[in-house]
């Protein structure tokens, strides 16, 4: 049996997505076919049906548009990549058939949306590579942030190092047999080409990314070391260009991570210390990060987490933290009232990285106009701080006062989650919108007092004007009236107790509201783009302010913890010397 011209395009963006399952937008629908609607069906509970019946038959299943986060939150859950075809051309522009295109790729390390994520912790992609007998290659980034860091490592800690980085997604060399072995169940495995780990293709797409000559700056240089984590690293970034349909502007640098500079915990120490998990469970609950995190955002739980994972070896900036968390513990009220307004943060970082792919809403976008509403707020609390990390944490956070009075003039308080759903821009905002509107308004109120006019012209108690998407406004009439209905009407439909007709003012009318309805809707998006733009282009700016805001969560939480649980402040030394006295275990000490 031919195929359609449907299902030719299907297996055309089938191919394009190897082993992933493929979700087909047709209409308001995500279709699943063949062996893909049967694990689909399976997994999520959906009716099996069958497409093209006859000889054979084709499985289907298909849910909701508007249920596509939650559906892909369960794939993922059930460690399956998922590839996503969107209808990428108005239907209505469309000459025969709707222009699909696979936008992006999703699998557990590539995940943004904040429903498959947790808020409290980082979500990394980890690409691993040998460098050697001796040696491997580690990067590691979150999509949802943008944190891209490399190095590399003696083979023999390359366990102890995804203990510590506890990534859900992991890439290597499909021929490297060694590395699979070594590394089975600890995250999903993505078997990738030899040559997505080349040291050239990595140098020049990472420099591609960052706008650089090199990767010197970002402190990089060429020996084997180096070179290993510079491929390590260009094998994410290519993999996240080839998967994600958006921009990665949000990855902004590629951080190098140094032994010496944190304390190494070896994966053993890691898991008995239950630092983020604990051993019964493998939970966050009953962990020293669970007694120790008194964040109030999703933003400074993360960076809490990381500080546990990495703690400081130089002197110099553990006593910098130290007289951070000191000057806050002794400003009660100050301290309350800075915490009281963090709680009005959003997770600005994962907003950013939404708005750099694209796929940001128009209530993510004004969700970073409120959270730079806050900061004056926040900045208040902190006025004249003595020590030096608050001051520098203080001059670095940026108002952006222009982008935050453009998003709350722009956008109305309660932003629908679609754009193209309308209802989005204040009145006030575009002159031209305005005026779409009132004609919108004008045009419904003169189809009331239409239908108030039929009714008294032709006696027809139970006339109505009524509206669908196929024949647009109409007239309806009881079969009781039928014989009172105006030679004027046209008869459109016939319904079993009804008669429906139009009428040429009808149908004028009918255009002028539903052009006018159009157009506002257009216009809206339009101006919805454009303001994610400014927000896009403010990027680096944001990003700045988001690690500022976490680290005074963090310094707050600490300072909170600290007068709760009445723990000291150490003293620093640099003799070999341990000297606790009356100690408390911090979870054994929970009441």
């Amino acid at each position: 049996m031919a195929k359609t011209p449907m299902m030719q395009q299907y297996d055309e963006a089938k191919q394009t997505c190897g082993d992933a399952l493929l979700l087909f937008r047709m209409g308001d629908f995500y279709e699943l076919f063949h062996e893909d609607a049967r694990r689909g069906a399976e997994i999520l509970g959906l009716a099996l049906t069958s497409r093209d019946k006859g000889e054979n038959p084709i499985p289907m299943a298909g849910f909701p548009f508007h249920q596509l986060d939650s559906y892909l939150a369960r794939l993922i859950t059930a460690g399956l990549r998922v590839a996503v075809c969107e209808q990428v051309q108005d239907p209505r522009e469309a000459k025969g058939l709707v222009r699909r295109e696979v936008t992006r790729v999703v699998s557990p390390g590539t995940v943004t949306d904040d429903a498959l994520l947790d808020p409290r912790e980082a979500n990394y992609l980890v690409s691993v590579v040998s460098g050697g007998k001796d040696l491997v290659g580690l990067a590691w980034a979150d999509l949802s942030t943008g944190r891209f860091s490399a190095a590399s490592f003696p083979r023999t800690q390359l366990m102890d190092q995804f203990t510590r980085i506890g990534p859900s997604e992991c890439l290597l060399e499909e021929e490297d047999r060694e590395l699979t072995a070594i590394l089975e169940g600890t995250a999903m495995l993505t078997r990738r080409p030899a040559w997505s780990f080349a040291l050239d293709d990595a140098r020049k797409v990472l420099a591609g990314q960052f706008g650089t000559a090199s990767l010197e700056g970002f402190g990089f240089g060429d020996d084997n070391h180096d070179r290993t984590a510079i491929r390590a690293a260009g094998a994410v970034l290519q993999y996240l260009q080839e998967t994600q349909g958006g921009s990665l502007d949000h990855f902004q640098g590629l951080i190098p991570y140094r032994q010496g500079e944190t304390v190494d915990i070896d994966g053993a120490t890691w898991r008995s210390l239950e630092i983020t998990r604990t051993m019964r469970d493998g939970r966050r609950e009953g962990s020293l990060l669970a007694v120790m995190d008194q964040t109030v955002t999703a933003m400074g739980s993360r960076l809490l987490s990381d500080w546990l994972a990495n703690p400081l070896t130089a002197e110099d900036r553990i006593v910098s933290r130290h007289d951070a968390v000191e000057e806050l513990a002794g400003a009660t009220a100050e301290r309350d009232r800075l915490r009281d307004e963090l709680r009005g943060v959003y997770d600005l970082e994962r907003l950013l990285a939404r708005i750099a792919t694209g796929r940001a809403s128009p209530r993510d976008v004004n969700h970073v106009g409120r959270t730079l509403g806050q900061i004056p707020g926040i900045l208040e609390q902190l006025v004249d701080p003595r020590c030096a990390l608050l001051q520098e944490l203080v001059g670095q956070v940026d108002l952006c006062p222009e982008l935050q009075s453009q998003i709350a003039a722009a956008l109305v308080d309660d932003c629908p989650l679609h754009a193209r759903d309308g209802g989005i821009i204040r009145d006030g905002y575009s002159e031209e919108l305005d005026r779409l509107r009132e004609l919108v308004a004008g045009g419904k109120k003169w189809i009331a007092e239409y239908q108030a006019g039929e009714i008294e012209q032709t006696g027809i108690s139970s006339l109505k004007v009524g509206f669908n998407k196929v024949f647009g406004y109409y007239l309806e009439v009881t079969n009781t009236h039928r014989d009172r209905v105006p030679e004027t009407y046209i008869r459109k439909q016939t319904l079993k107790n009804a008669e429906r007709y139009i009428t040429p003012e009808l149908k004028e009318y009918e255009e002028n509201v539903l052009t006018a309805d159009e157009q506002a809707r257009e216009l809206e998006y339009t101006l919805f783009v454009e303001l994610r733009q400014l927000v896009h282009d403010a990027g680096s700016r944001l990003q700045q302010t988001a690690i500022q805001l976490a680290t005074l969560d963090v310094l707050a939480a600490l300072a909170e913890l600290s007068c709760r649980r009445g723990y000291c402040r150490p003293m620093m030394t640099d003799e070999p010397v341990l000297d606790i006295r009356d100690g408390r275990h911090p979870v054994l000490d929970v009441t």
